[in-house]
């Protein structure tokens, strides 16, 4: 087997106990797990066979091909597909157990002579997908087989009048629609109160180690640790230059490490004079400009290093948001193939 010189290191009991706490937050709410995006980048099969174990059982993907690849799920395991079933995903739809979302009219009449179950996703205000209110007063939901009707908040991590109307414009239309179940809130929708839990909640970013608000802080754990191998060890002198047009400069003489790692990998260039990596008890900084395959970073003080070394470079999300300018979520999505991704 050839050796991967990138490896995440991820946290299968801090995944747990993330959704644990989140469920605990829904006000009685049944909570699902959104594993989109192959689980953010972690693998969505095994993040799925984690939070199953623990009692999950409503998951969500975006497309039929995530959903195809999920597809040795138990029975009692609940699959639905976010983006609901377009004009060619016919055949896929039609051979799988997963359930679409249905965001327009014409998905509406596309499944509909189905007869199968189905979610819909009604339009509150974000304006992005959902049948909206109007098509839902006409009478276009009427006669399918709904087991979860949903809408998604456009601003839950912040404090906005928004939210709540979003909520009453979502109680409201599902008074009027033969539903199953109610889902809102995300992982930040679900900090915001039980009122937003309704039946079923769907967390994303905060099972995966992301703050998305105050009130999760210090109750969310970090799952994604991101470790990569030293290339090269280098000493520069006073005067010397790291990187690409020389955005680091050396004051004095300093012992360089040259990390296999870049923003090919999702470790993108905002980290550039800003990301830190950790050696021993404390932190080391990220000197000059990330590049495609290569970080720097300065270990002077750590004699111990030699190529071939791991170094983890600090990604705790909310911290690693700061140091980058990156939202948690492409932090976590932007971690490429080129990682052995290894479950403790």
């Amino acid at each position: 087997m050839v050796h991967l010189p990138l490896r995440l290191i991820l946290d299968g009991d801090a995944l747990v106990s993330n959704w644990k706490w989140l469920a605990g937050r829904g006000g009685g709410a049944a909570c699902g797990a959104a594993v989109k995006a192959d689980g953010y980048a972690l693998g969505a099969r095994e993040v799925v066979k984690r939070l199953q174990q623990a009692g999950c059982r409503d998951f969500f993907v975006t497309t039929w091909a995530e959903a195809e690849a999920l597809a040795s799920l138990p029975q009692d395991v609940s699959l639905s597909v976010l983006h609901g079933v377009g004009p060619r995903d016919g055949p896929a739809a039609q051979r799988s157990r997963a359930r679409p979302v249905l965001n327009s009219p014409e998905q509406v009449a596309r499944w509909r002579e189905t007869g199968r179950p189905c979610d819909v996703m009604v339009d509150t205000g974000i304006n992005r997908l959902g049948i909206s209110p109007s098509d839902v007063a006409s009478g276009l939901l009427e006669g399918l087989r709904i087991e979860t009707l949903m809408s998604h908040l456009a601003s839950a991590d912040e404090d906005v009048p928004t939210n709540e109307a979003q909520r009453r414009a979502f109680a409201d239309l599902a008074s009027g629609v033969a539903a199953r179940r109610l889902s809102l809130a995300n992982s930040a929708g679900i900090c915001l109160g039980s009122d937003f839990g309704f039946d079923l909640t769907r967390p994303g970013i905060a099972l995966y180690g992301g703050v998305p608000r105050p009130e999760a802080a210090g109750h969310i754990r970090q799952v994604v640790r991101v470790e990569a191998e030293i290339v090269q060890r280098r000493r520069v002198e006073a005067g010397d230059r790291v990187g690409y047009n020389a955005t680091f400069v050396a004051e004095c003489r300093h012992e360089i490490a040259i990390l296999n790692i870049g923003y090919a990998d999702g470790y993108l260039r905002g980290f550039s004079g800003t990301g830190r990596a950790r050696v021993g008890d404390g932190f080391v900084p990220v000197v000059g400009r990330v590049s495609m395959d290569l970080t720097a970073i300065c270990i002077d003080g750590a004699p111990e290093l030699a190529e071939g070394d791991w170094i983890e470079l600090d990604y705790d999300l909310p911290t690693a948001s700061a140091q980058s300018g990156l939202s948690q979520y492409e932090l976590l999505t932007a971690l490429g193939s080129r990682f052995e991704r290894i479950w403790k």
